[in-house]
């Protein structure tokens, strides 16, 4: 099994929410972190807060792009791995960050 940690983070807002981190460990290693206030009624003035981080621990063949808009504001980013084991270590990292998203959200409804 694997260490999962819990930790608090500030937000570029100021807002504070708990993350979880763990690392997703094959030829290559992620260190995958996730979190969120869950939902708060609003958009981005009212709204809750979602926070995840994916980077590369040793060995992973990524490159990260952010796509701007002619103003320069980010309007997404794009991800490229090469290798079969970042396939592997991705599709493990991107299901954690989904677990702990969905259970976060969830405790706000219970």
């Amino acid at each position: 099994m694997y260490e999962i940690k819990e930790n608090r983070r500030r937000l570029k807002d100021g807002t504070e929410i708990s993350t979880y981190t763990r690392d997703v460990v094959s030829c290559n290693i992620l260190e995958v972190e996730a979190g969120t206030t869950g939902y708060r009624g609003g958009d981005t003035g009212h709204g809750g807060r979602t926070y995840f981080r994916i980077k590369d621990a040793a060995c992973t063949d990524m490159d990260i792009h952010v796509i701007r808009d002619r103003f320069g504001d980010a309007e997404g980013f794009e991800v490229m791995l090469g290798g079969d084991c970042e396939l592997e270590t991705m599709i493990r990292a991107l299901k954690f960050i989904t677990k702990v998203l969905e259970e976060e959200a969830q405790e706000v409804y219970d």
